[in-house]
């Protein structure tokens, strides 16, 4: 039986505008199980990245709670909820956020650093990072200016494992990058996740969709319906035709 890692109760967020109080999400009730690769997908403004930043502690819901292992952190102060992401969460954003003024390498190594002192643990453990996602030590010095989309993607999910975090979320992780790039960094998502590594990813993209096997449909401030497939394997073309049967009935 899988354990869960994650769940909210009666998950509530809203906010006011000069049109009114806008409802984005609706006395959600989600679980997230440990070692899944979930899905949230679901039609434009719909409050995805919302739900997302919600359950990992990067916003603060109106009402409702939020539990990791069972510990409610919620309502943890701001610098509560910092340690906490810290501690056990990885981000992987769109834009990769790697900063201009560093070379891939120190970009990887600062949040090492941050939650370790060992300097040669981390720097051993960040190059092992690199070199498995097959970014070579020739760029390692090099700005992220200097470097493809694909490489720089890549860099930003070994930034979001350098600390062990128990849960990574990324937020559309190959909307900037070509088709080459994204199948690239999608290939490295899978890899961790066959590894243990539990991803939650929002996503509008069928094909980056395909490599979760938990699908859930975010709608009108809560979860539509959802679906459940194998974990990733290129070789099973079925999943395609299940996804898109889910989607069609979701009114993708």
């Amino acid at each position: 039986m899988k354990k869960n890692i994650l769940s909210t109760e009666k998950l509530h967020k809203s906010f006011s505008s000069n049109s009114g109080k806008q409802e984005i999400l609706k006395n959600l009730d989600i679980e997230i199980y440990e070692g899944d690769f979930t899905v949230i997908m679901g039609p434009s403004g719909a409050g995805k990245s919302t739900l997302l930043y919600a359950i990992s502690g990067m916003d603060t819901p109106t009402k409702g709670e939020i539990n990791f292992y069972g510990r409610e952190i919620s309502k943890l102060s701001n610098d509560g909820l910092a340690l906490f992401r810290r501690e056990n969460c990885g981000f992987i954003f769109q834009q990769t956020y790697l900063l201009d003024n560093m070379s891939i390498l120190d970009n990887v190594l600062v949040c090492g650093f941050l939650k370790s002192k060992n300097r040669n643990e981390v720097v051993k453990k960040a190059k092992k990072i690199l070199k498995q996602f097959n970014l070579s030590e020739y760029i390692w010095d090099k700005f992220p200016s200097q470097v493809s989309g694909g490489e720089a993607q890549r860099a930003g999910i070994a930034r979001a494992l350098i600390n062990d975090p128990k849960i990574v979320f990324a937020d559309e992780p190959t909307g900037a990058l070509n088709s080459s790039n994204s199948k690239v960094v999608l290939d490295t998502l899978s890899e961790v996740n066959r590894a243990g590594q539990s991803i939650v990813m929002v996503t509008h993209d069928i094909s980056s969709a395909l490599r979760g096997n938990r699908i859930l449909y975010f709608r009108d401030g809560t979860i539509f319906g959802e679906c459940f497939l194998d974990k990733y394997d290129e070789a099973k073309i079925d999943r395609i035709s299940k996804l898109k049967d889910f989607l069609d009935e979701m009114g993708w």
